[in-house]
């Protein structure tokens, strides 16, 4: 066993001292990346089934919780500090009381990369159609697809498999596409999508299948504004959302912006963002603050709009009525951390490394029936929530390390970058991009 002089600074829970202890003196299994996931997995069943009054099943009776709190304590490096304990504990039982009430199962892929009725290839944004069927960005093919939840058949919108830009003006089957991210349908049933390394935004019309450039010329650049969509620039547009009012707000990351295009008129503008990336103060307006690379975009029922900085590394949220911006998660720097306490003290993006570390920043977000803010936290591989009444973060399903499975345990099952989730009638489909998955998260 290790001495107390190696261990590590601040009794770091993931020091190797803080392992061989929680192994050789509670014998439960090596303390990984989130601390509240294996401690949840050792816990007695007793107690994650709810029945922590009284005896565990041949253990010691809780007695005010001091038996928990110095085994669970021990294990995480914290049973002397109250304070952490307490957070680490309401984690616990957060974790404990969503994992029995929720169960994680593939909807569509293998696995593996592939184009059929079984396959996909890379899924990026996914939205579910006036039809209520599921569409989503299949990236890696170089297409836009359909898939109906009553069937289970797997229809190409728009695409021909290469990676190109053109076929404008005649059927979206055929057209080439590049690197398709993210999809909205407009008032009228027409259907969007951004496609990133096209620099453009695309519009099929459903009843005719024709396709067209709604807006972007297909040079990365900037400009145009107070024109023709078609005519304006754009740089790695990677979302697009339906407004309130009708008309489409783009993620126009490479320019630090998110433009306004009018479906009606085909007129485009800038909304928000001034070209810089750079950090967004709290409470600023909307109008001449800058953002550092806004990745997708969600809206409330209210109509307010969160908005997931890539580069900025956090979450915002743009008040409807004052117009003002509020970051609601996120520090600003990478890393996978703060489960269990306040959204605004976590960090996104834990495992990217060198260049991929600028842009490891949140890239999905979703929002509950009851404001719950989900979050597609892509390189911890890890989808998280934000509970809108107390603003404290966990994650949900993911372990934070990279692979694929096994199901249908959520904290249990691996995660390959997921890039885009969507809530619909209580349940939660995740884009589980480089499993080549789109997986159903049943949420308690």
């Amino acid at each position: 066993m290790l001495s107390r002089e190696n261990k590590c600074k601040g009794n770091d829970y993931r020091c190797e001292y803080t392992r061989e202890r929680a192994r050789n003196e509670q014998q439960i299994p090596a303390i990984h990346v989130q601390p509240l996931r294996t401690v949840y997995t050792s816990l007695p069943k007793a107690i994650t089934d709810g029945d922590a009054k009284g005896r565990l099943k041949g253990q010691r009776k809780m007695r005010g919780g001091k038996w928990l709190r110095d085994r669970v304590g021990s294990m995480v490096g914290i049973h002397r500090r109250p304070k952490a304990w307490a957070t680490c504990f309401f984690a616990i039982l957060v974790a404990a009381g969503f994992a029995r009430g929720s169960s994680v199962a593939t909807v569509l892929g293998t696995g593996m990369p592939g184009y059929s009725d079984t396959e996909v290839n890379n899924p990026y944004g996914m939205t579910i159609g006036p039809d209520g069927a599921l569409y989503f960005c299949d990236l890696g093919n170089q297409r836009v697809r359909r898939f109906d939840l009553k069937t289970k058949r797997v229809t190409t919108i728009a695409g021909n498999g290469k990676a190109g830009y053109s076929g404008d003006g005649g059927p979206a089957t055929e057209a080439s596409l590049r690197a398709p991210h993210e999809l909205a349908f407009d008032r009228k049933g027409d259907l969007y999508f951004a496609e990133r390394d096209n620099h453009v935004v695309r519009k099929v019309e459903m009843k005719t299948g024709i396709i067209s450039t709604a807006a972007g010329t297909g040079m990365a650049g900037y400009g145009g504004d107070g024109g023709p969509g078609p005519k304006a620039q754009l740089r790695q547009p990677h979302c697009v959302i339906r407004d309130k009012d009708g008309s489409l707000l783009i993620c126009d990351l490479g320019n630090h912006r998110i433009r306004r295009l009018h479906p009606e008129t085909g007129m485009i503008e800038t909304w928000a963002g001034t070209g810089e990336g750079a950090a967004t103060p709290e409470g600023a307006p909307v109008g001449g603050t800058p953002l550092n690379g806004p990745r997708t975009i969600v809206m409330a029922p209210d109509g307010d709009l969160f908005v997931a900085l890539r580069e900025g590394n956090a979450i915002l949220r743009i008040d409807a009525k004052t117009k003002t911006y509020h970051r609601i998660a996120g520090t600003g720097e990478q890393g996978y951390t703060g489960d269990g306490g306040s959204a605004l003290k976590a960090t996104f993006g834990g495992s990217a490394r060198g260049p991929a570390a600028r842009l490891a920043g949140p890239k999905g977000l979703a929002l509950g029936s009851d404001g719950t803010v989900y979050v597609a936290d892509t390189d911890s591989h890890a989808i998280r929530k934000i509970d809108p009444k107390t603003g404290v973060i966990t994650t949900i399903l993911g372990t934070g390390m990279m692979g694929d499975g096994p199901e249908t345990s959520p904290l249990e099952c691996k995660l390959s970058r997921p890039h885009a989730v969507l809530f619909t009638k209580g349940k939660l489909y995740v884009a589980d991009s480089e499993a080549h998955r789109i997986r159903l998260l049943s949420l308690p």
